[in-house]
């Protein structure tokens, strides 16, 4: 069911950075083109929303809907499921109203209630596949789905029977981001300054606040002046590790989540992160080497085979959770700091992995959908 005079387009997107990025980046290019984007998200997008720098979503409107995922014991599945099945009927009535042209789906459980009432009202659909590795409820919507758009040109656990409609678009990336794409790299000057970002997702992680702190102090006292760290740490950690530096007389700029962060990464000589489909992107256009630290529970270890693609091209370094300690990271950014040439080559690498217009070719699949 295609609605040829609309200029709605329904974006489905879960609460969290991962999922909302791409969902922004696509909607400033949509914006720019004369549509009007609709975002359909679940509760947790107004807490995330709390804390957001993106300015556009102020300018959409947003429908909230029930939503639940599969997991857990008996009971929370039924009661999951419950919520599904009226997410889809919430979901349902929106998108009668709106008539869209298309329906995006950015993945997780919060899009999934949005996309099958799409399918069930016969619209067009797109799903986009953030990871190198398809999502489980992209999964699922994938046989039934219009065109699928991926970030990686394989992508694991593609259905065989949706190759067909397949089409790499990359990961779209925040317009503020976009726009240090073609800053150059700033090349670490013997005996200089080297300024290190570390980010962990939309909200901090708290092994970078373990480890972080304690690699430092076991660096060398003029190795240790030579850094100069912004990092993001959870809320009620901050007091902690502001401790923790002060103790090693370290000047830190610490913060639950940086409006910034554009600014910071054009900055940064290194970035220590997770490796979520949203953060990956945003180095590859920023041209940043760095050293990721997968999260061990992420779905279908997604995360561990986005980092290991970086690591593959010569742009990063992959250090599991269990191998990320303070010992090994202080002997990493000693040996960087003396080799800066292998940071100045990463950084090369990882441009070359960028889709900067990756938000443009995804709103070309989803308007001409």
């Amino acid at each position: 069911m295609k609605h040829a005079n609309s200029r709605i387009i329904v974006l489905a997107a879960g609460g969290t950075g991962g999922h909302i990025f791409p969902a922004v980046a696509l909607a400033e290019v949509l914006i720019a083109r004369g549509y009007q984007p609709h975002l359909v998200t679940d509760h947790r997008f107004h807490q995330y929303n709390k804390t957001s720098s993106d300015g556009v979503l102020g300018t959409i409107p947003i429908h909230t809907i029930r939503a639940g995922s599969l997991g857990g014991g008996v009971l929370r599945k039924c009661k999951n499921i419950l919520g599904i099945g009226l997410g889809v009927l919430q979901a349902r009535r929106v998108l009668r109203q709106l008539k869209p042209l298309a329906v995006v789906g950015f993945g997780g459980y919060p899009s999934f209630p949005t996309m099958v009432a799409a399918i069930l009202n016969g619209e067009q659909t797109i799903i986009h596949e953030q990871n190198s590795v398809l999502g489980r409820v992209n999964r699922l919507l994938a046989r039934r789905a219009t065109r699928i758009a991926t970030t990686y040109e394989h992508t694991r656990m593609m259905p065989d029977a949706a190759k067909a409609r397949v089409v790499l678009t990359g990961n779209p990336v925040r317009a503020a981001v976009c726009a240090i794409a073609q800053v150059d790299y700033p090349q670490l000057a013997e005996g200089g300054m080297m300024r290190v970002l570390v980010i962990g997702g939309s909200q901090g992680a708290s092994v970078f606040s373990d480890v972080v702190p304690a690699a430092m102090k076991q660096l060398p006292e003029d190795v240790r002046a030579r850094i100069r760290l912004d990092q993001q740490c959870r809320e009620g950690e901050l007091a902690q590790v502001r401790e923790k530096y002060s103790a090693i007389g370290m000047q830190v700029d610490l913060a639950p989540f940086f409006v910034d962060v554009a600014a910071r990464l054009a900055a940064a000589h290194l970035v220590i992160c997770r490796a979520g489909a949203s953060t990956v992107a945003e180095l590859m256009v920023a041209g940043k080497p760095a050293l990721l630290v997968p999260l061990p529970i992420a779905t279908d270890n997604h995360q561990y085979y986005n980092a290991q693609a970086i690591e593959e091209s010569g742009a990063g370094w992959v250090v599991t959770q269990s191998a990320f300690t303070p010992e090994s990271l202080a002997t990493k950014l000693e040996t960087l700091m003396r080799v800066p040439h292998r940071l100045s080559e990463a950084a090369t690498a990882m441009r070359t992995l960028s889709s900067a217009n990756a938000a443009e070719k995804l709103a070309d699949v989803v308007t001409a959908a």
